[in-house]
């Protein structure tokens, strides 16, 4: 940052406050600010005055070119670039852009995934400015692009993002809070935002080992390899000192992501070797998506300008950890107060547990939707193997607010132990203190004193889809818990109303609540009689959003119609079906083209050397002789399993996309497992000098 502050340093490539207020007439500036708020819609007037103050302030900043950048349903994101540069009819240059540009786009778009919603003739489609996040201008070595955060839709209206679902949830769960804030007396509060911060895990290998493995190049991910001599069980890598190679990437990346207007609060080791995590500063839950978006996007080009090769795959290497991105979540209103932050007012804590009961009442009746949020296909090798929260979702809420619960469940008994608890305001409920006990990183929900924290989601996922579901599911129990209260309303006071609604969703929401170790197979039997569901596979887990209850909710809610409900599924199944796809095809390549030539090389070099020892020393060769047996005995093997992978690709032709999964299920996972197992045996025996890949002690090792 040549000696600036990074004060002066933020937010410089973001159309935001500073230059909205700078490049805007007064009265435009106001217009624009109400209708980011929710007020009126912008006139095609004043778009054409924010278009111009956008486009010279890009100018300013390089950009030759503007994009409506979107979320398509790819878990990445999209963008057509047009250039400020046209000709006028007399041939002279001009820069041009104008309100009609900067409200719609046409991208055409039609190889983006639709679910079914359009044919590829029905190649039309719109972005829409999404104003409530501003734009940004991304620098590049000759210029840059102005980034227009938009929406993606059909020319029917039908959307084909993931940002349209995300914010008619958003604007559904804000609404019910300002529903359940008014109950309380809180008449002054105007508006809530839901805010968000994701920490983001990652690993970065030199990419000139990781060009020479074509599953770390098409797959993002190992689909062979031995374990390192030294992987992470000397528990030394987490929060160890950064390696200065990598901590250059993260300077420059911190750097970049600081003019963007997002701060990395926090940067440090993993606990697997050459893993990492940023995670940054709390924002505005819609800002925060995309900020995660760019964040993989920027992680990805200054990796690569740092010699690295960035992995974002939540299961890269076997054996070692894999990477996740926990969603922390809350409430703010307003008067900028955190809604989930207990309090020693009666009100503001009796309002605490209400919020916080919503929540609870919509995992227990629809906690299937998270399970099927956090259905992707790296995510499936993650997800409950001890260094992930199990397939099962649960929520913790630590020993404090677990004991009041259970208390007020009870009945709410006249005399309860107040010690280590903080006062609720009310005579009849125990304290509540900061609960500084362990978080108990084994569930996949947890409260952690003003927050909760989503920790399923992969770490290549958007969040979007993740979070759209929480915030339907938390929509619904805030009606709940709002329709209880106020039925009870005429007969007796707003503090006795809630606390009979809190009551009864203690009892509704014990299924869900679970302090213990989720890791057990105890749980996992418990989870069962507790009738929670249960999906351990992709497949499993994404056909909960076709369960009749859950396709209801959304499209009561307004986030989903059906049909979109439908399209959606679709379009995750096709992509863990295309995803296993590809892994088979270069795991059939590496397979034949390295492992079992290597074999051979082997095989044959044991057996030159075998044939060479002298007659009279042949009687000690017994176990020399067994060990090229075993190595002939260990290519069969490989040979039959890479054979019936082909077979099984080949011949998967069934005519619907949940067959054709089903058959992958079934058939191609245990194959892909074993034949996993059996390569690592061949590394095992196999001279360094024929092994065709870098192995894990290369690529988990920066120099």
């Amino acid at each position: 940052m040549n000696g600036a502050r990074p004060t002066d340093t933020f937010g410089t490539n973001v159309f935001g406050e500073r230059a909205m207020r700078e490049g805007l007439p007064k009265q435009t500036y106001e217009k624009l600010k109400n209708s980011v708020s929710g007020g009126e819609k912008l006139d095609l007037a004043t778009a054409d005055i924010v278009a111009t103050a956008m486009k010279e302030w890009a100018i300013t900043k390089g950009a030759t070119h503007y994009t409506h950048w979107f979320h398509p349903r790819t878990e990445l994101t999209a963008e057509k670039h047009m250039a400020f540069l046209t000709v006028d009819a007399n041939g002279m240059p001009i820069e041009s852009f104008n309100g009609e540009e900067l409200i719609q786009s046409e991208p055409d778009a039609s190889s983006l995934p639709s679910g079914g919603m359009r044919s590829t003739f029905e190649a039309r489609g719109y972005t829409a400015w999404d104003p409530t996040s501003p734009a940004f201008v991304i620098p590049s070595e000759k210029g840059g692009t102005l980034c227009i955060p938009s929406v993606f839709i059909s020319n029917d209206g039908t959307p084909l993002d993931m940002k349209t679902p995300l914010l008619r949830a958003l604007a559904a769960v804000e609404e019910r809070t300002l529903r359940i804030l008014k109950l309380f007396g809180n008449r002054n509060v105007r508006t809530v935002r839901v805010t968000m911060g994701a920490e983001q895990e990652f690993f970065l290998i030199d990419a000139e080992k990781a060009q020479e493995r074509a599953d770390i190049l098409y797959c993002g991910r190992t689909l062979i390899g031995s374990p390192p001599p030294k992987g992470q069980q000397m528990e030394d890598h987490y929060f160890g000192s950064i390696h200065p190679r990598v901590l250059s990437f993260m300077e420059d990346l911190g750097e970049r992501m600081l003019s963007l207007g997002m701060v990395l609060k926090t940067r440090h080791n993993e606990v697997a070797p050459c893993q990492f995590e940023f995670a940054p500063q709390f924002a505005e839950a819609n800002l925060a998506v995309d900020q995660n978006q760019i964040l993989m996007e920027q992680m990805r080009r200054v990796a690569r300008q740092h010699g690295f090769r960035l992995l974002l795959h939540e299961k890269p290497f076997a054996f070692i950890n894999g990477s996740g991105k926990h969603l922390n979540f809350s409430l703010q209103d307003s008067d900028g107060r955190n809604l989930l932050k207990p309090s020693s007012s009666q009100r503001k804590n009796l309002q605490f547990m209400t919020l916080l009961c919503s929540l609870l009442l919509g995992v227990s009746r629809y906690g299937g939707l998270l399970r099927a949020s956090v259905a992707t296909p790296g995510n499936m090798h993650r997800l409950g193997g001890n260094e992930a929260p199990p397939a099962i979702i649960s929520v913790h809420l630590g020993n404090v607010l677990t004991g009041i619960l259970e208390r007020i469940g009870e009945g709410l008994p006249e005399e309860l132990p107040s010690k280590g608890m903080l006062d609720l305001g009310l005579t009849r409920l125990p304290s509540i203190q900061p609960d500084y006990t362990d978080r108990n990183r084994t569930a996949p929900i947890a409260y952690t004193g003003n927050k909760f924290e989503f920790r399923a989601p992969g770490a290549s996922q958007s969040t979007a889809g993740p979070l759209t579901m929480v915030l339907a599911i938390w929509t619904w129990g805030m009606d709940q818990m709002a329709d209880r209260i106020e039925a009870r309303l005429a007969e007796t006071d707003v503090a006795d109303a809630a606390l009979d609604a809190i009551k009864t969703a203690v009892n509704e929401s014990s299924n869900i609540r679970f302090e213990g170790n989720c890791y057990s197979e105890e749980w996992k039997v418990e989870a069962i009689r507790r009738g929670l569901p249960l999906a351990e596979t992709t497949a499993e887990a994404l056909n909960l959003y076709l369960v009749p209850e859950h396709r209801e909710l959304l499209e009561k809610l307004g986030i989903f119609s059906d049909r979109e409900i439908t399209a959606y599924y679709e379009t995750r199944l096709e992509q863990y079906i295309k995803t296993l796809e590809i892994d088979i095809t270069v795991m059939d390549s590496m397979v034949r083209e390295g492992v079992l030539p290597a074999l051979s090389k082997q095989i044959r070099l044991e057996g030159e050397a075998f044939a060479a020892v002298p007659e009279n020393l042949k009687d000690k060769t017994a176990e020399w002789e067994k060990h090229i047996r075993s190595l002939v005995t260990l290519k069969s093997d490989i040979l039959v399993a890479v054979e019936k992978l082909s077979d099984i690709r080949n011949g998967n032709n069934h005519n619907t996309l949940t067959k054709q999964a089903d058959e992958l299920n079934a058939k191609v996972l245990p194959i892909m497992e074993e034949l996993r197992e059996l390569c690592r045996q061949a590394e095992t025996v196999v001279a360094a000098e024929f092994w065709p890949f870098p192995r894990y002690q290369e690529l988990l090792n920066i120099s």
